[in-house]
């Protein structure tokens, strides 16, 4: 008898493939292999069709092929290129997944993180790339909510997200992201940027006041340790406003620059641009500070 007419048990598929007599049974118990025919003894036997479908069977398996995409290869459901294209686009999802994970942990490596810090770390690299995004679409519609104007632009620049983190994110952008769901998680940080969203709005976007378009000597100033109360910090004071302005309306205009002013807002921009791959960019706020400080103590 040849292998064409010869029927095989288990325990001679396991010799012959070098399956386990567990992995077959388990197998030809979900009917993805089933018998050529009994013995008289009621034992399962298999012909050579059968033991070609096994190969396969554990090929598939190999490759990581989940039982019911098998069974439809083997059926004939299903061409094996369909199946290998379906399957080589989850891996590339798990491999990105398991980069940003060693990603992120590299990044809790860094912080220092605390066992709380870890647990919201490792929750944030779980994140869908739509789910990053609601996190921000839902901190924008909060602050924004009854908001029109020239701050609908602002609210949609805030949601500025990149579709997805890269494949091999860097440590940058990795800390970027962590920092960035952290704050707008803050509760300070959604009233501060809810108050900025209300100030601004009106029929038309203001220009921007006379000082702001010169802050390079507020900097200037802030860099050569200016005191912003002293007579230096008054003579730049004068370059940078109408001199001619009175106490009130010094304060006024301190107040209404204040007002547009936030260190974490001005984080917050940068830390989109990471995510963007934007160039970085100077900070502005330390010498809006001085400029403000500068206004008030010119009394």
């Amino acid at each position: 008898m040849d292998d064409r007419t010869e029927l095989f048990t288990i325990g001679q598929l396991a010799r012959r493939t070098g399956l386990s007599v567990r992995t077959i049974r388990f197998w030809s118990d979900l009917d993805l292999l089933p018998p050529t025919g009994r013995s008289p003894g009621g034992y399962r036997l298999y012909d050579a069709a059968a033991v070609a479908r096994l190969e396969l069977l554990r090929t598939l398996r190999e490759l990581g092929i989940g039982l019911d995409d098998a069974r439809r290869i083997v059926d004939r459901q299903s061409t094996v290129r369909d199946v290998a294209q379906a399957h080589a686009r989850a891996l590339d999802a798990e491999i990105r997944t398991l980069r940003l994970r060693r990603a992120v942990l590299r990044s809790v490596t860094r912080r220092g993180s605390t066992t709380e810090e870890l647990r919201l770390v490792n929750d944030l690299a779980r994140l869908s790339a739509r789910e990053r995004q609601q996190i921000i679409d839902d901190f924008v519609a909060e602050v924004f909510a009854g908001v029109d104007g020239p701050a609908a632009g602002l609210a949609q620049a805030m949601r500025a997200l990149p579709a997805d983190l890269p494949d091999e994110p860097s440590d940058e952008e990795v800390d970027a992201w962590l920092e960035l769901a952290e704050l707008v998680a803050d509760p300070d940080f959604r009233r501060r940027v809810r108050q900025m969203a209300v100030a601004g709005t009106g029929d038309a976007t203001p220009p921007p006041p006379e000082p702001m378009t010169r802050l390079e000597l507020a900097r200037a100033a802030l860099a050569a340790g200016t005191d912003p109360a002293s007579p230096e910090g008054r003579a730049v004071l004068d370059e940078l406003v109408d001199p001619t302005l009175t106490p009130e309306q010094r304060r006024a205009l301190a107040d209404s620059i204040a007002t547009f002013t936030d260190r974490r807002v001005e984080r917050y921009w940068q830390l989109i641009g990471v995510l963007n791959r934007r160039p970085p960019f100077e900070p502005a706020v330390p010498a809006v500070e001085w400029l403000v400080a500068a206004l008030r103590a010119a009394n």
